[in-house]
């Protein structure tokens, strides 16, 4: 079975939160303008100040969807 990478997006500041899941927004309309067979994406609180975005996709999948959404950072997708 092939890896999952988690795509990161770190969102700081007071409006973090905000900010991430309106990006959440964004990858979706990628997801759907791209055709991908995607279907994780969300975005979680870190802290008061931090907030990220993020994009499941299969290993695969990971190095044209990095070079054309530009992730802060990556990490392996565990359920």
């Amino acid at each position: 079975m092939m890896r999952k990478l988690k795509l990161i997006w770190d969102f700081r500041g007071p409006d973090a939160l905000k900010i991430a899941e309106h990006h959440e927004v964004h990858l979706k309309e990628y997801i759907k303008l791209e055709k991908l067979n995607l279907n994780i994406t969300g975005f979680e609180t870190i802290s008061d100040v931090h907030a990220i975005a993020f994009m499941v996709v299969a290993e695969d999948q990971m190095k044209p969807i990095r070079d054309a959404l530009k992730p802060h950072r990556g990490q392996v997708y565990t359920e």
